[in-house]
């Protein structure tokens, strides 16, 4: 069975579903990408990840790291295995140092704990030829059009106003950081975060 390497390109609210996000899987060596519809509360965990931002308490995955280091149990990769009547189907391969096990697990938990342990993400080609797709140039761009015109909701003078990221200033934008912390919006901080780090 010949593996695929994925990586992830974007992570985005669903049009299809409400309360659901769309998480952008593209080939490594090749321009096919794999859209997988996941939960926001595993969307939220890929996002903190993926930012680098340290939640106030351990989130579920972050917990099954500290367990699996505990027990010298340590992630190897992410396979994405199977797709049947529309659902994804992954495991997480695992070893103790003496043998090799897997773990059945949604896709979206799988990568999750894949990222905090800086394994790869593979697939098989049934599952990218069956539901991967090609982009052309032309909606790669608007696609990148727009992520930079990305907005967030922000309070000032006791209302609520949509401001552009890129027009707050960098003290503002760091108060932002901090609040949307505190209050355990991880979508929010991490595109605080993007815009800090355009300005870096």
């Amino acid at each position: 069975m010949k593996k695929i390497q994925l990586e992830i390109l974007g992570l985005s609210s669903s049009q299809s579903q409400t309360g659901s996000f769309a998480l952008v899987l593209g080939e490594r060596d090749g321009n096919r990408r794999l859209p997988i519809i996941i939960g926001m509360f595993e969307a939220q965990s890929i996002a903190i990840q993926i930012e680098k931002i340290n939640p106030n308490r351990p989130l579920t995955h972050d917990l099954f790291k500290s367990f699996a280091e505990q027990v010298n149990v340590s992630i190897t990769e992410v396979l994405i295995s199977d797709l049947k009547e529309g659902v994804f189907y992954s495991k997480i391969m695992c070893t103790d140092g003496d043998k090799e096990f897997e773990l059945d697990a949604r896709p979206s938990d799988a990568i999750a704990i894949g990222l905090r342990f800086g394994v790869p993400i593979y697939t098989v080609e049934s599952v990218l030829s069956e539901a991967g797709i090609i982009l052309s140039d032309l909606e790669e761009e608007e696609e990148e059009t727009a992520e930079d015109s990305a907005t967030v909701k922000t309070s000032g003078s006791g209302s609520t106003t949509k401001e552009s990221l890129h027009q707050t200033s960098v003290d503002e934008l760091n108060k932002m950081l901090n609040e949307a912390l505190e209050k355990e919006d991880y979508e929010k901080a991490a595109k605080i975060r993007d815009e800090l780090n355009k300005r870096n």
